[in-house]
């Protein structure tokens, strides 16, 4: 198994995706797929899309085994939702 390095700090790769999620890709997989992931290497500009993180990484992967990944969920800030957000608590 091959490990990859990280070449950029947290916040380069994040500026650097999110520049490229605004100057193209959204426009791009914004109509339709409202809530999958856009998995995008911040290098190449190449992306993928899926309802998973996983997928949408190994789809990328397998094109350019050197990506450095950074993800977007389509309309919606954050990857990844935590706590009990969106359930109801029953009496």
């Amino acid at each position: 198994m091959t490990v990859r390095q990280r070449r950029y700090s947290k916040e380069e790769l994040a500026r650097r995706g999110q520049e490229l999620y605004e100057s193209g890709i959204r426009q791009q997989v914004e109509a339709g797929n409202e809530g999958k992931i856009v998995a995008i290497d911040i290098e190449t500009g190449d992306f993928e899309v899926s309802d998973d993180t996983l997928v949408a990484s190994d789809r990328l992967l397998e094109r350019n085994p050197d990506a450095q990944t950074w993800f977007i969920r389509i309309g919606h800030r954050g990857v990844h939702r935590f706590g009990w957000h969106g359930l109801t608590a029953k009496a």
